[in-house]
């Protein structure tokens, strides 16, 4: 591997620590190189904190090797004051005189203007090493500034013979002990594949279901069982069908409801968006979500939501549980084309990962 593809690979997985915590903002990573040595390195950890660049060159005890010294950034160097004053202004202050760059800035508020200060003021810049990966590492941050929506993954469990709901609902055992009152889900996959979607909860801003999951398993839609954030909660409910009583409205996080009409249960956490259920749902919600500034979304259906999803091609990722388990009969999966997947095994459970290329 080249010198300069080594040190970004290091800037990206530094900047994997930031999943989840740094919406708005993109995972940055960063690392400071005088012959051939990191003397220094950083991500960025949450929004309003300090940048990756500026975490890297905090870090460096010998401040006087920073006149001879390479700082590697994944993106591009910000050039403008947010919450946080620009990173290229102490780099020039710095006077470090190498920057490396794995890819520009999508965010109209940098989009190259960081590289033209750093060359203005006289710094030697490199851009777009290991191009890809970098956009791939904030393909969140991208599709929202590029395409002006969130970046949208599909996720369903279905059984070995393609079904995502029984054709009556059957209590699970582990709930036999349990209020008969207290509904839920006939679970299809095992303990460890249900852990793993709440870590993905986590790291994804939104969490999307129809009206007829909330009436028929009441959930939380929370990360209850990983540790990290809980996801915005987004609902469709054409017709303001869910039970005042459901979790989903008890207004612990922000939670946004699709309908075609509002109510008067709108509270601070609580917000309505009146949508066209004659036109396209898929885009309407996509552009929706933009305005509330949500990067990304997991869509976990049931089947008629996620099929909207489908039907509009308006999805970037699919994530597909098949339970090693029988139900013939019950509500199918969504149709969706299964080409070049990615497929992992999680003590019995397959996990199918597609992207949409199109």
């Amino acid at each position: 591997m080249k010198t300069h593809e080594k040190y970004i690979q290091r800037c990206i997985e530094l900047a994997k620590n930031g999943l989840g915590t740094t919406y708005p903002n993109p995972m940055v990573g960063s690392v400071i190189v005088y012959e051939d040595t990191i003397i220094g390195e950083g991500w960025h950890k949450k929004a309003g904190e300090p940048h990756a660049e500026v975490n890297a060159i905090n870090s460096v005890k010998d401040k006087s090797l920073l006149k001879k010294a390479t700082i590697y950034v994944s993106l591009e160097p910000c050039s403008h004051f947010g919450k946080t004053p620009p990173c290229c202004d102490l780099i020039i202050k710095n006077e470090i005189p190498n920057v490396v760059i794995g890819t520009v800035d999508p965010n109209i508020k940098v989009a190259g203007n960081g590289i033209k200060k750093l060359v203005e003021a006289g710094t030697n810049v490199t851009v777009g090493v290991l191009e890809a990966e970098c956009h791939e590492l904030n393909k969140r941050f991208f599709t929202f500034h590029e395409k002006k929506r969130p970046y949208i993954i599909l996720k369903w469990a279905e059984t070995k013979d393609g079904f995502i709901a029984p054709e009556k609902k059957v209590r699970y055992p582990e709930t036999l002990d349990q209020d008969d009152n207290e509904k839920k889900p006939f679970w299809i996959t095992n303990p460890y594949s249900r852990q793993l979607v709440h870590k993905w909860r986590t790291e994804e801003q939104a969490i999307l279901v129809g009206t007829q999951t909330v009436i028929d398993d009441n959930p939380k839609l929370d990360a209850r069982d990983w540790y990290g954030n809980n996801p915005v909660r987004i609902v469709i409910d054409q017709n303001n069908r869910i039970p005042k009583g459901s979790h989903i409205l008890d207004n612990q996080v922000k939670t946004i409801l699709f309908s075609k009409s509002k109510t008067t249960i709108e509270k601070e956490n609580t917000i309505f968006e009146v949508i066209d259920f004659e036109q396209n749902i898929a885009s309407q919600i996509a552009a929706i979500l933009y305005l509330h500034q949500i990067q990304s979304v997991i869509i976990e259906g049931g089947q008629q939501t996620l099929q909207t999803f489908i039907d509009a091609n308006l999805w970037d990722e699919a994530r597909i549980f098949i339970g090693n388990i029988h139900f013939a009969s019950g509500t199918k999966a969504p149709a969706l084309t299964r080409t070049n997947f990615n497929e992992l095994l999680i003590d019995g459970d397959q996990l199918l990962i597609l992207k949409n290329h199109d």
